[in-house]
């Protein structure tokens, strides 16, 4: 990144505010060329409300859902740490979950873009853009992460009301996969179909409640980790953890179950393996990064080509390197190099 394009970024680090209802006036659905390829709606406390308020929840995904074929992939995408949805500035539909990102920060990639949903065709599916106010302290965000959770799976339980036999598919980083795990903990129906946690700044106790649930028993459920993330992993454990929390998801879930897939991408034998795949990664370029499973070349369309159904999620597991690489070793391994500290800003992950 150049230096101007440094100082024109707005958004410095996520997980940084450890140091330290919703409605604008934007429209709350986008229609592409043949249809609705976006929707936005925030989480009010525990409740799921369209992004502006312009008009009922009910009345919005009815529109959306309508006409959708039945084997098209309806997602969820859940941003992390430091992002509001009533703070223009820090919204995540300006951001990371717009079609078109204001691209001064280099961080903003455009998730449902990149997952496939352009409006060109209805067979794209439906992308469903979840807000929640994330943008205080750590503690608070964690806090308030679970109760997006709550109005996510009302969301789910909302979507599945007027679609009963769809799954969602569910997409978050950070505090995200807290939010994604949180509703599939709190959802009574199999109701989720995948779902993609990206570098998740939570803890194994807590995914092995989610994946005791009805939703999480029949979820498949894909955890992207990299010692790229080893920080804030150990920042989570040292000052967020509560007694019994025990280790973070970075650590992988040390799990059997056919339904949790560990992937590190920061170990080449699982690059490699994805490549046999026909889904090259590149490599990592840094030591220090919370932002790798969005922003490295590759990672949005493996997501895509496994909510899609190109990549079968059972193929992927089951070819997976089992073995994860200690903590620390990619701070221990590469060689000193010039990047700005990604807990040294104060703005979205």
């Amino acid at each position: 990144m150049s230096a101007r394009q440094a100082s024109s970024c707005t958004c410095n680090s996520g997980f940084t505010g450890l140091f330290q209802s919703f409605s604008i006036e934007r429209p709350q659905e986008i229609f592409g060329a043949v249809g609705m390829p976006l929707v936005q709606v925030n989480a009010a406390g525990e409740r799921p409300e369209p992004q502006g308020g312009a008009a009922g929840l009910g009345l919005l995904l009815d529109r959306a859902l309508a006409g959708l074929p039945p084997r098209a992939p309806v997602a969820v995408l859940i941003h992390g740490l430091k992002f509001s949805p009533s703070v223009p500035e820090l919204s995540p539909h300006r951001h990371i979950l717009a079609l078109d990102p204001d691209e001064r920060c280099w961080k903003a990639v455009s998730w449902p873009r990149a997952l496939g949903f352009t409006g060109q065709s209805r067979s794209e599916g439906l992308c469903i853009a979840f807000g929640w106010e994330s943008g205080s302290n750590v503690w608070r965000a964690y806090d308030e992460a679970a109760r997006a959770g709550v109005a996510l799976a009302r969301l789910i339980e909302a979507i599945r009301l007027r679609a009963p036999d769809r799954r969602v598919d569910l997409l978050g980083h950070s505090l995200g996969a807290r939010v994604a795990l949180a509703a599939m903990a709190a959802l009574g129906t199999e109701a989720v179909g995948h779902a993609v946690l990206m570098a998740p700044a939570e803890f194994a106790s807590q995914a092995q409640t989610a994946l005791r649930s009805t939703a999480g028993r029949q979820a498949r459920v894909l955890n992207v980790t990299s010692g790229e993330n080893d920080l804030y992993d150990w920042l989570l454990e040292r000052f967020v953890a509560r007694r019994g929390d025990g280790p973070t998801l970075g650590r992988g879930l040390g799990t059997a179950q056919v339904n949790w897939a560990d992937l590190r991408i920061d170990d080449a034998p699982t690059l490699a393996t994805l490549a046999g795949l026909g889904h090259r990664v590149a490599p990592p370029d840094r030591r220090i990064c919370h932002w790798s499973p969005y922003v490295r070349p590759g990672m949005l369309a493996l997501y895509a080509a496994l909510i899609r159904g190109d990549l079968p999620y059972e193929l992927l597991r089951t070819r997976l390197p089992e073995a994860p690489a200690a903590r620390w070793s990619r701070l221990l391994a590469l060689p000193r190099v010039e990047l700005p500290l990604p807990f040294a800003g104060n703005a979205p992950s």
